[in-house]
């Protein structure tokens, strides 16, 4: 295997592709290469549906937007650009999955992903980036999955008489570290009126 000169990451603004971001800066310091982090956008579907050519000014808005995505990705991850990094963070028009297997291109390229599930919506829009990567990709791709609170965030609460899960008190300050927002609204049970 070639030596490994540029590491594409993957950056969809998602809590999720936090930790591919990190890797991927960890991976870019361990091995001396260069980091690409590398924002695909597409116009939203609702402006489409009533442009089918849309004005440049709107088409600069969208790419403003998408560059201020990509620098909340880099503030989040890192505190703002990567420092120690020789870094090029880049956005691009484009199907997300395609745009990052056609972005690591050479054989001395990495590619790294987040993986993990999305809302059914979203699913249906942007597809599935990390199969299409790793079934399209011409270099390593590195597939990291979502963070241990996001996992633990998408169970299922037990319903009436089931047991609850104990809590352990230790845990409490790494959720709240973590951005745990605890109970954020109320609920109508089904067939209660108000």
């Amino acid at each position: 295997m070639p030596r490994i000169r540029r590491i594409i990451a993957g950056v969809s603004g998602s809590s999720r592709g936090l930790p591919a971001l990190r890797w991927a800066a960890d991976l870019a310091r361990a091995y001396e290469a260069e980091l690409f982090p590398v924002h695909a956008w597409v116009p939203p579907c609702a402006a489409w549906t009533g442009h089918q050519f849309p004005s440049e000014h709107l088409c600069r808005e969208w790419e403003d937007e998408a560059a201020q995505r990509l620098a909340r990705a880099l503030e989040l991850a890192f505190g703002g650009y990567p420092r120690g990094l020789r870094a090029r963070p880049a956005i691009v028009e484009g199907s997300p999955g395609e745009i990052l297997v056609w972005a690591a291109c050479r054989p001395d390229d990495l590619l790294v992903i987040g993986t993990g599930r999305r809302a059914a919506v979203s699913r249906l829009w942007h597809g599935r980036v990390s199969r299409y990567c790793l079934a399209h990709a011409r270099c390593p791709v590195i597939a990291i999955p979502p963070p241990a609170l996001e996992l633990a965030a998408r169970q299922r609460i037990p319903g009436p008489g089931a047991a609850a899960p104990a809590i352990d008190p230790a845990a409490w300050p790494s959720v709240l570290r973590a951005g745990g927002h605890g109970w954020t609204g109320w609920r109508r049970r089904p067939g209660r009126r108000r």
